[in-house]
């Protein structure tokens, strides 16, 4: 792989865009609930940068407010995200043990009430917190009202029935150290990593804007414009989850 540059970034976008392939990206943003200042800030990137955000928000601590002309698509972020797993396993929201019916009662409730706070905003699709879901209830996501299925890392090769799924692979956040911007380098190499797959998968870079130091906000900035400018398609999470919308 080239070394870790923006240079690199540029030259790697303009060689699939020569090759009549030029990469399409998308924005993830998870565990909205409030309008606080940093989606304040958020929301202010997306317009300036002319970058599509999709807001994944926890639909039963929501709050009216936050959806108040609201220039992003809203995904559902699990139903409360309360950890439910076993002791000593990795968090998430459905652990293994809940009844799949349960599940998705949970899901479609979540899903109705996110909808009315979210009006035209709203996409159904689930984005699970710590982007952990049973795999065997992807294709009965439908039984939810959901179509669409966002996780993190490259999608499962096999089909998911009549749901979409388009995830993340570029996280900007380091998670298992300092918790907060993992690094310019870092996420550069993430980023070049997926551009050299050279798969038809659109590039999602995942971010929590509760998270974000000012070396954080420095690096979206500058890798929206720098994308952009190199050819990059920003996508809108209604182009990549047709059936949702």
């Amino acid at each position: 792989m080239a070394a870790v540059s923006w240079q690199a970034l540029d030259d790697a976008i303009a060689r699939s865009r020569d090759a009549g392939r030029a990469p399409t990206l998308w924005w993830r943003d998870d565990d909205a609930s409030e309008r606080t200042s940093a989606v304040v800030r958020m929301l202010a990137l997306s317009q300036a940068s002319a970058v599509p955000l999709a807001l994944a928000v926890v639909p039963l601590i929501a709050v009216p407010a936050l959806f108040e002309r609201l220039a992003a698509r809203v995904l559902m972020h699990g139903t409360d995200h309360r950890n439910r797993a076993a002791a000593e396993g990795k968090k998430t929201e459905f652990a293994a043990a809940e009844p799949a019916a349960q599940v998705l009662r949970r899901l479609d409730a979540a899903r109705v009430r996110l909808a009315a706070l979210a009006g035209s905003a709203f996409l159904p699709v689930l984005s699970p917190p710590w982007n952990r879901f049973p795999r065997a209830l992807v294709a009965h996501l439908p039984e939810a009202g959901l179509r669409g299925f966002s996780a993190y890392g490259p999608r499962a090769a096999a089909a998911t029935g009549d749901v979409a799924e388009v995830n993340t692979h570029v996280d900007i956040i380091d998670w298992h150290g300092t918790r907060g911007f993992v690094g310019e380098d870092a996420a550069l190499a993430a980023f070049l990593k997926q551009l050299a797959r050279e798969t038809e998968e659109p590039i999602g870079v995942l971010t929590h804007h509760a998270m974000h130091d000012r070396a954080a906000w420095a690096f979206l900035e500058r890798l929206f414009e720098r994308t952009r400018r190199a050819g990059g398609h920003w996508a809108d999470a209604r182009e990549l989850f047709p059936t949702a919308a």
